[in-house]
């Protein structure tokens, strides 16, 4: 390290309040706020795209521009700045044709077909931009396929440069399901040798260059976004056929659970809700249920009733389909359900004519709405998240905290986060079930919705639950110390 402060790069294609398509802006944007109040030199990096010009009006642009040589095309670009609400500072990298578009990776038609040609010129960006910067990183922390080429890079054509000569690379796999596959002859855009990174202990997957799998290979540490995803991504049933070169690398994955921003995610502060409510004084959340009931045209006697809600993309990897192979049994029963989210249209299409089977017991609110969500999150009792796989999950920990008692499928992080109520002793903060089934699931609600009726346990349920800690100082400590023992070891090769 250059003095005593450690320097961490993060290198991620969004994160907010910049741009977000998912879950990785999130992380993207808070950790490296919590490693920056922790005192560390923490600076992000991604590309400038429409979203951000059209957020940030006072980017500062730095001196300098350069050139980049892009398979036989030499590009010219710049680095712009600014700063995260709390301080961090941040580089956008400038290229109009191809990060000025209306989306960050595609449109309803699909991934934009120049991708690779995008995140090879990001990777490349990032790492001459910092040194016009003269930003010398200790960790450059990569995020998905997106930055998965940067690894790479440090191991072949920067590895001679000395300013990244003590630099150490950390990889995260957000969903390994997103691989940044790519027809072998893109692999002279990015400016590897063929020989030394084309085959299968590199860059290759079933005949196509994985971007996902140089960061797999090539980072000197790799992470999850919780424990139980990291041992579940080493298995045939979750690895996406990553899982062997996984397994060899197993003693350099780590599973480090994301945190939650409760600057954002609290109920006592929430300047989304109709009313404010806290572990103390639970009072708040009837009116925040009765106002939420109003919103959405939902029956007002449900008020006493379980009012169970799902936040998602409309997908079957979310358990959609167990939703909707049990909903007629569900909504037959004294209870009523919201469901917020977009996706698979044929998936909305089955849950709208739902909603007209059962008017006044269900509502399907489509698109991104983040104040809905908040108010479903403090008006809803039960939360449905009965996923396939789920590398981690935000969602049930927002719930928890806002009294909203989870039903969640034991996987990934939805397994590190919740545990299922024990009547005998009163541990717990939710429900679970196992087996990726209907009735499995379907069982797990029930269970929810009996113990509604009995005041004491669900208050002291919601208790446990709203009292947890998930804040994103102790994912950040857990990097710290990744960071730390990488830079205590000699280099790798």
């Amino acid at each position: 390290m250059d003095g005593d402060r450690l320097k961490v790069l993060y290198l991620t294609p969004e994160a907010v309040p910049f741009a977000k398509t998912g879950g990785l802006a999130d992380v993207a944007g808070a950790l490296p706020e919590a490693l920056h109040q922790m005192g560390i030199d923490v600076r992000l990096i991604l590309p400038c795209y429409r979203a951000v010009l059209e957020k940030q009006h006072d980017l500062e642009r730095f001196d300098s521009s350069f050139w980049l040589q892009l398979g036989d095309a030499f590009l010219e670009t710049r680095v712009l700045g600014s700063r995260t609400p709390q301080g961090v500072p941040v580089y956008f990298i400038e290229r109009e044709d191809l990060f000025d578009r209306p989306n960050l990776y595609g449109n309803n038609q699909g991934d934009y077909y120049d991708n690779c040609e995008r995140f090879t010129f990001f990777a490349h960006a990032a790492l001459q931009g910092i040194q016009t910067l003269s930003f010398r990183p200790d960790i450059i922390h990569c995020h998905d396929w997106q930055t998965g080429l940067v690894p790479a890079l440090l191991q072949g054509p920067y590895r001679a440069e000395d300013f990244f000569s003590r630099t150490r690379t950390v990889f995260t796999i957000h969903n390994i399901g997103y691989q940044g596959l790519f027809p072998p002859a893109k692999l002279r855009i990015t400016g590897l040798p063929l020989n030394r990174f084309y085959h299968p202990e590199g860059l290759e997957y079933w005949g196509n260059l994985s971007l996902l799998k140089s960061g797999i290979v090539y980072a000197d540490a790799l992470t999850t976004v919780s424990p139980t995803y990291a041992k579940e991504v080493q298995t045939a049933e979750y690895g996406r056929g990553m899982e062997g070169i996984l397994r060899r690398r197993r003693d350099a994955l780590h599973g480090i659970l994301n945190g939650v921003d409760y600057r954002i995610w609290d109920p006592s502060i929430d300047v989304h809700l109709p009313a404010h409510y806290d572990i103390t004084d639970r009072s708040g959340k009837a009116v925040c249920k009765a106002a939420l009931l109003e919103e959405t045209g939902l029956d007002r006697g449900l008020i006493d009733k379980p009012l169970l809600a799902m936040i998602s993309r409309l997908d079957n990897q979310k358990g959609l389909d167990l939703l909707l192979a049990i909903l007629d049994q569900l909504l037959v029963r004294d209870t009523g359900l919201i469901i917020l989210g977009s996706g698979d249209p044929h998936i909305q299409a089955a849950l709208e004519q739902a909603v007209g089977r059962f008017p006044g017991r269900m509502a399907l609110r489509t698109g991104f709405d983040d104040p809905l969500a908040h108010r479903i999150m403090a008006g809803a009792d039960i939360f449905l998240i009965p996923s396939r796989y789920e590398p981690c999950g935000l969602t049930q920990m927002y719930a928890l905290k806002y009294g909203t008692l989870p039903v969640v499928r034991a996987t990934g992080g939805l397994q590190d986060t919740i545990a299922s109520f024990e009547r005998v002793t009163g541990r717990g903060n939710g429900f679970t079930f196992s087996a990726y089934a209907p009735d499995a699931f379907f069982d797990a609600i029930l269970q929810a919705i009996s113990l509604y009726g009995e005041r004491d346990h669900w208050t002291g349920l919601q208790s446990n639950g709203m009292a947890a800690d998930f804040s994103w100082a102790r994912s950040a400590e857990a990097y710290l110390r990744l960071y730390a023992d990488l830079l205590g070891k000699p280099e790798a090769g």
